[in-house]
């Protein structure tokens, strides 16, 4: 799976000027409505899935894992609960973390992974930010608009803007809206994404919500309840944990 659109695909070696006036480019580029091109209602990890057999749509999980220096990437397939394809790619990193440029450190390993998909998937959930970004261009965002690809980032802390009410202790399947506040490029208020809370146990009760934002071609209520069918009893939805286990399984062979 190569890049749809290359005009957007991130540089490392660009000034910050140069990557957040980027960032703005691919915001106004993004979709942050519905456009999956399937039923949303038929992304399920269960056999009974609205649409059986090979109709049912192709779930993407994009996850990380480092080694000096150096990006193992790993993109995990999934038609219902099955595994259908991995993929991964080891590069070189070049740029350090900053908050709000991870698409620039990381996005070229995540798509030298993708160059190595031979599937086209109908959605990607990134383990990063999609809208819930200063500048509306996450890791989600801005990889699911190079690819042309519906995408949901799902971050496990708040980069930015504000949740509605209490985010701790709250039942599972809880959920809030995430708010743009003075801190984003968006008109104060601009719903982005939701924090959702996946899994709760009883004997901890402070197990902190996902930050779910749409990245690409969907809206941010169609995003919460996307990331709702595919957690699978574990806090993190199943493809971007399968992603993760390969990630580490691709980096302990390395």
């Amino acid at each position: 799976m190569i890049p749809a659109c290359p005009e957007f695909v991130p540089d490392s070696s660009d000034s910050r000027a140069e990557m957040e006036a980027l960032q703005r480019e691919v915001a106004d580029a993004a979709r942050f409505d519905d456009d999956l091109g399937v039923d949303p209602a038929a992304v399920s990890l269960s056999a009974d899935a609205t649409l059986g057999g090979d109709d049912r749509p192709l779930v993407a999980g994009v996850d990380q894992a480092f080694l000096d220096g150096r990006a193992v990437s790993a993109v995990v397939c999934l038609r219902g609960g099955d595994v259908v394809e991995r993929a991964h790619a080891v590069t070189d990193l070049s740029i350090p973390y900053v908050p709000g440029l991870l698409s620039f450190r990381e996005g070229g390993p995540i798509l030298a992974a993708f160059e190595e998909l031979e599937a086209t998937p109908d959605l990607v959930v990134f383990d990063g930010s999609g809208r819930i970004h200063y500048r509306q261009a996450g890791l989600a965002t801005h990889l699911g608009v190079v690819l042309d690809v519906p995408s949901v980032g799902v971050a496990k802390s708040l980069l930015c803007g504000r949740a509605d009410g209490e985010t701790d202790g709250n039942p599972e399947g809880w959920r809030a809206p995430v708010r743009a506040d003075e801190s984003v490029d968006a008109p104060e208020g601009t719903v982005l994404g939701y924090a959702y809370q996946s899994r709760q146990y009883d004997s901890n009760p402070v197990i902190n919500p996902l930050y779910v934002s749409p990245g690409h071609r969907v809206d941010a209520e169609t995003a919460v309840g996307l990331i709702e069918r595919l957690c699978d009893g574990y806090k993190l939805p199943e493809p971007t944990r399968l992603a993760d286990a390969y990630a580490e399984e691709c980096k302990d062979s390395t």
